[in-house]
């Protein structure tokens, strides 16, 4: 019997002794990989510098803004205003730049003498924006010869050439307690600025010229898609449930600045949207690209506003602007290029003009 049994004993330790093999090896392999992926090594491999080193999947971010952001001029903190002698005067220019239409439009509870759109409609952020048209550079550089009017101008003078021309509306007596304050806010906001310098971020982002003229067509397409659901379609804006004014103003039309208006030259308007529209781009971080900017800016600029007498502007002709629309001119270019471009060869002529 025990002869019998004999030759299934050493099978049956055999097949123990393989199961154990398998499960010793088995172990071993799971220990390797277990060190090699928690960035341990195995003996007699070498880890110099001579090895290949991992891939970085790591991507240093790209600034995408018009122009460095360091040293952007930076209104005041508006929580000191409180320590100036004039503060009152102060809060109250402010709340007239934010809610110009409340107080002085249509509607106005102190004067109806503007069209319903607000100052900071065009100077966004109650004029603090950088390269929104803010007001940093008004108290340093004011008062000035404007070649426009061909005569110094004060900052009472300034503001109502808006009041005038962008909210197509009467200008304000000098000594109003409305001027009084505005004039406070701007000079409070610029009181840091040494007088005779223009701030980082001052005005307007001078978008670069196209190699061809600007395309009212091709704008009516970026309007659409990029301005209208705050506009609307119509060009007339979106307006304020209590009628005081607007929260998206009008672009064109009889509410909208007349062509007198800064915004009317194509550069000003392309330079203004370039860096602050649609809703929420900044110089930072810009939504249109130039072809874009310039077009839209054909487009709203072509279609009809209110005119102004602008008889009187840029005594020297020689003066006027590049994209200044309205003849006459001291060069042979046509009006119509000189509003709408294409601009370079009108600035090459210049140039050698003055050579």
């Amino acid at each position: 019997m025990k002869d019998i049994f004999q030759p299934f004993v050493k099978l049956l330790t055999l097949m123990v002794g393989l199961l154990l093999s398998i499960t010793l090896l088995t172990a071993l392999l799971i220990g390797i990989v277990i060190v090699v992926f928690s960035g341990g090594s195995l003996p007699g491999v070498d880890q110099s510098a001579s090895s290949v080193p991992a891939v970085s999947t790591v991507v240093a971010e790209v600034y995408r803004g018009v122009v460095p952001k360091e040293g952007m001029w930076v209104a005041p903190a508006w929580n000191t205003v409180d320590q100036e002698p004039n503060a009152e005067d102060i809060k109250y220019g402010r709340e007239l730049i934010a809610n110009t239409s409340e107080y002085l439009g249509p509607n106005g509870k102190v004067k109806k003498i503007s069209n319903g759109m607000n100052c900071q409609n065009c100077h966004l952020n109650a004029g603090t924006a950088p390269l929104g048209n803010n007001y940093g550079a008004v108290a340093s550089t004011y008062p000035k010869v404007r070649a426009r009017s061909g005569q110094s101008e004060d900052i009472p003078k300034r503001i109502n050439d808006c009041f005038e021309r962008s909210l197509n509306g009467q200008a304000l007596a000098n000594n109003s307690k409305e001027m009084i304050a505005m004039v406070a806010y701007m000079e409070w906001l610029g009181k840091d600025v040494p007088k005779g310098e223009t701030p980082k971020g001052a005005g307007i982002y001078e978008v670069p010229f196209l190699d061809r003229a600007a395309d009212p067509i091709k704008g009516k397409t970026v309007y659409a898609q990029q301005c209208q659901s705050c506009h609307m379609e119509d060009g007339q804006g979106m307006k304020k449930q209590d009628n005081t004014g607007y929260i998206y103003p009008p672009l064109w039309g009889d509410h909208s600045y007349n062509d007198g208006a800064g915004l009317f030259r194509m550069s000003r308007f392309a330079g203004y949207v370039k860096t602050n529209m649609p809703l929420g781009a900044t110089f930072e971080r810009p939504l249109l690209s130039d072809e874009e900017a310039w077009d839209v800016a054909a487009y709203i600029n072509s279609i009809p506003r209110p005119k102004k007498d602008i008889t009187k502007d840029w005594p020297d002709i020689s003066k006027k602007p590049i994209d200044h629309p309205f003849g006459p001119f001291s060069d042979e270019f046509t009006e119509e290029q000189h509003k709408f471009g294409p601009f370079k060869p009108i600035r090459e002529a210049r140039n050698n003009t003055t050579k």
